[in-house]
């Protein structure tokens, strides 16, 4: 070993402290006197917390609480401004993001009983992280990682001189998560455009945008930059419609919903080149230098936008390259593969959570990973076998449950009526349009749409997709249902609540009897 690291041992190691490993460190300690601790080397609380799902959903909430309001005689007639206060909403995020001050976070691990080491954690042999760079804890407390009679071990830190080594006694999880991707368009890096923490941690508004990419991200930021006062916004997609992993109904709706605010929305395009002769650093969420120049190309032609700023929303990739994967005879890009107890195949000390293992890139579903894992290595370190389904990640496959919080929203849980077929399903659908009374009190003008997907030889649900306002609600009975594999004759006896969007459930569970 070079250099001047010294050498700490726990039982369970951690690199990545978002929410994934946050759980996978809990689970795997909890009412024990096992040691663990969590590397990171930005913020604890991870993406989600400071870059993606929160701070995007405190940016749509004050846009869609006034749509909602809009919509309803008796309120409208009250409205005095139609759009959010941006000052406001900004400083709503903040409040939610705790201006990026992780103190709370590390607070939280501290009274779980797992140290926090600052610092960037590459594996460097079985069982073993080196952490470089400087780490440094808040709390600025040393320790030696052990606890015993049920209490904390001390916090420790990094003294930024060398490197530190970390050895794993059970386990090393790996919950780095993944990082935007940018694609190899000419000028398009050189341009510094906005990924998705620009626009979730936007400070600047700027009038004129184009957005690459039709999925979630793209989507969901069209909808609060428009709330926020980008005046043109033209989104540039190489398919043929908006979120194209769901049922086709919701892009068709999803993408009207967008039109009508006046976004222009160019199907099968493709951006060919950008040039921004003026390039400013200014920080995440700033307008980084002048105006763009965007050529898009579609249908034979192109044409050239000039924009104040672009956002690119083409996917992301699992964060795995400089994490020490190679020692191990792994690849140091792409997914790091997992079994189903989220064990890395050959290394039974090696765990994968979350974005990482390119199983499922949604938080809520990665931290459901970090709880299996988190069992399966408290089990084996007590030398229990792994009886019972809580040691096997099963959800993930097809009870995989999404909100996409656009106007009007997405929920959906399991598979569509393609990827049933495609899986070799005898399906049975059952589709209606959200017409109830209680969808007529949320709005007058509510429109939205269900679908049910049953597999016909073991008469349960295996898919379920809901569009239109406050059908992120619906999703979680959908989801006990098909987990469940409650079948459709019981599921008659579930009687929706009056009047409540809910009884969309009756209408669609009428055309099965």
């Amino acid at each position: 070993m070079t250099g001047t690291a010294d050498v700490s041992t726990y039982d369970v190691v951690v690199i990545g402290g978002g929410p994934v490993g946050e759980n996978a460190a809990e689970y795997a300690i909890k009412g024990s006197s096992r040691t663990a601790a969590i590397i990171e080397h930005e913020l604890v609380g991870g993406e989600c917390s400071y870059w993606a799902c929160m701070p995007s959903k405190g940016l749509l909430g004050p846009g869609a609480a006034l749509a909602a309001t809009s919509g309803l005689p008796g309120a409208r007639e009250q409205l005095t401004q139609p759009t959010p206060d941006v000052g406001a909403v900004l400083g709503w995020r903040d409040t939610i993001t705790h201006q990026r001050d992780d103190s709370s976070q590390v607070d939280w691990a501290s009274g779980a009983c797992i140290d926090v080491i600052r610092g960037h954690g590459r594996i460097v042999g079985e069982r073993e992280v080196e952490v470089g760079g400087r780490g440094e804890r808040s709390d600025g407390e040393y320790g030696r990682g052990e606890r015993s009679d049920g209490e904390c071990g001390r916090g420790e830190r990094s003294d930024g001189k060398g490197n530190r080594r970390i050895v794993a006694r059970e386990a090393v999880v790996v919950a780095t998560g993944s990082t935007a991707s940018v694609p190899p368009i000419p000028g398009l890096r050189e341009a510094r455009p906005w990924t998705s923490r620009d626009a979730t941690n936007m400070v600047d508004v700027p009038e004129r945008m184009v957005v690459l990419g039709g999925g979630v991200v793209a989507c969901e930021a069209a909808t609060w930059l428009l709330d926020l006062g980008v005046r043109e916004l033209t989104m540039v997609i190489r398919g043929d419609r908006v979120l194209p992993k769901a049922e086709q109904f919701v892009g068709e709706q999803v993408a009207t919903g967008l039109i009508r605010r006046g976004v222009d929305i160019r199907f099968g395009a493709q951006i060919s080149a950008v040039e921004r002769p003026d390039v400013a650093d200014t920080g995440y969420g700033h307008i980084h230098g002048g105006p763009a120049r965007v050529t898009v190309d579609q249908g034979g032609g192109s044409s050239v936008l000039e924009v104040d700023e672009l956002l690119v929303a083409a996917g992301r990739a699992p964060a795995t390259s400089d994490l020490g994967l190679e020692v191990l005879d792994l690849p140091d890009s792409g997914p790091l593969r997992v079994d189903h107890h989220m064990t890395v195949p050959g290394h039974l000390w090696l765990y994968a959570v979350g974005d990482v293992n390119g199983r499922v890139a949604l938080t809520h579903m990665g931290k459901y990973q970090g709880r299996v894992a988190g069992d399966v290595i408290a089990a084996r370190a007590d030398g229990r076998p792994l009886d019972g389904s809580r040691f096997t990640a099963s959800a993930d496959r097809d009870a995989i449950p999404q909100v996409v919080f656009t106007r009007p929203e997405m929920a959906s849980v399991g598979r569509t009526e393609a990827q049933a077929r495609e899986d070799g399903v005898d399906v049975v659908i059952a589709e209606a349009d959200i017409a109830v009374a209680g969808s007529y009190l949320v709005s007058p003008d509510y429109a939205g749409h269900a679908k049910l997907v049953i597999d016909r030889s073991r008469d349960v649900l295996v898919g379920a997709t809901f569009v239109g306002a406050d059908t992120a609600e619906l999703v979680h009975s959908a989801t006990v249902a098909v987990v469940g594999e409650v079948t459709i004759d019981r599921l008659w006896h579930a009687v929706p609540s009056y009047p409540t969007v809910s009884e969309v459930w009756l209408r669609l569970l009428e055309q099965l009897r």
